[in-house]
């Protein structure tokens, strides 16, 4: 196969996916693989010549998308190259003997050429799309506790950016989609208001400031519509508003509702709530309606549920003696599978991944899961105690 050259741009650039094309002999064992949740055998992959920052870079995204690195001759899929000064690569399907990719990356840092590479991978094994260029939001707290400040970085917690400097409590980040821009809540003014904050020219306005509570800005998939917690009329409830905080509308009326979470097609909310003494979690029509409650027996107390972007899955926090992550499917077809300890998930855009928080001594870490086969790393490179990440869509 003829090497291939790609200059990376240092800021959104794009990398052109390989060729998937293989025979049917060739993928008969990724495709008749079936995934479970927390139970799915990861793809065995070795790895040579990378010794530095891009073996680093390329263990950490394949293993939270459900790769495992084993020696060669354990090896379905054989990765080699260099990260010598710039990252060159090439994947070999071992069982087929067939080259599916070889390239080399350029015109950025050696860590954005790495991602670059994994993403190729990812694609070329499976036919989806990576993860390793997306970004995460986050608030994070110097102390440990008190106050903090929002910060976006890579998904890795790498190349982090503080894009608060209000020395004040601030919650809960959520992404516009498709824009570099953020929501969260903040005591800057001595209330929790929610803010709206473009990421290119650093402007915020407010969005709801009424007396209490203002929290968990959750933007709808097509961004024109944001549901919240307020609590202007006596208890915390669900509203739904449009973009700029006009037309306010009220769409829940349960005790403590909490953590809103839009379907990928925009028509329900699911959120949390208390029912007849019980945590609960529950969906409700974006518009308003009748409020239908989810079964998520073996796993109490839920909270924080987040929708996949693929529609199939939801993925909450249950609470007993410790915080744990669990997914469910939409459709109630199975029970919740408890996954590992942590709170705060939130789904990649591949709908197979999250990155939740979870205790480490005195501080909070943010960690990145694989939920077929419960494989995570820590985002080593987020300082402080950091918690509540966003991934952007």
């Amino acid at each position: 196969m003829k090497k291939l050259f790609y200059t990376l741009a240092a800021v959104g650039f794009v990398i052109v996916t390989a060729n998937s094309a293989r025979s049917q002999e060739d993928v008969v064992d990724i495709h008749k693989q079936i995934e479970t949740l927390g139970n799915t055998k990861p793809i065995p992959v070795a790895l040579s010549g990378f010794t530095g920052e891009g073996a680093e870079v390329l263990k950490f995204d394949l293993t939270v998308q459900g790769f495992s690195f084993v020696a060669p001759d354990a090896a379905q899929y054989l990765i080699s190259g260099s990260d010598a000064g710039v990252v060159t690569g090439s994947l070999t399907d071992k069982f087929a003997k067939r080259v599916l990719l070889s390239r080399s990356y350029n015109g950025a840092s050696l860590r954005r050429q790495a991602h670059a590479f994994a993403d190729d991978i990812v694609f070329a094994i499976t036919g989806k799309k990576g993860i390793g260029q997306t970004k995460i939001a986050y608030k994070s707290q110097p102390a440990g506790y008190g106050v903090g400040e929002i910060y976006v970085s890579d998904f890795d917690g790498a190349n982090a950016q503080r894009i608060t400097k209000d020395n004040a409590i601030v919650a809960k980040p959520a992404w516009a989609p498709g824009k570099l821009a953020l929501y969260y809540t903040s005591y800057a003014l001595d209330n929790p208001d929610i803010f709206y904050h473009s990421l290119t020219t650093g402007q915020r306005s407010k969005i709801a400031a009424y007396s209490g509570l203002n929290t968990s800005a959750a933007v709808s998939p097509d961004g024109s519509k944001i549901a919240m917690v307020l609590s202007k009329s006596g208890s915390a409830n669900i509203w739904v508003c449009n973009a700029d905080g006009s037309n306010l509308k009220q769409i829940s009326h349960g005790d403590e509702d909490s953590s809103p979470t839009w379907s990928p097609d925009g028509s329900w909310i699911c959120f949390a709530t208390k029912h007849s003494e019980r945590r609960r979690l529950a969906k409700v029509p974006a518009g308003g309606g009748t409020v239908q409650y989810l079964n998520t027996t073996g796993a109490p107390n839920p909270t924080e549920p987040d929708w996949s972007p693929d529609g199939k899955w939801i993925a909450f926090t249950s609470q007993m003696h410790d915080f744990n992550l669990c997914v469910m499917p939409v459709d109630g077809t199975n029970t919740p599978a408890v996954l590992v300890e942590g709170q705060n998930p939130s789904w990649s855009p591949n709908s197979r991944t999250l990155v939740f928080n979870r205790s480490m001594g005195y501080r909070q870490v943010l960690s990145v899961l694989d939920v077929f086969t419960k494989q995570y790393k820590d985002c080593a490179r987020a300082t402080g105690s950091s918690s509540q990440p966003a991934w952007a869509k």
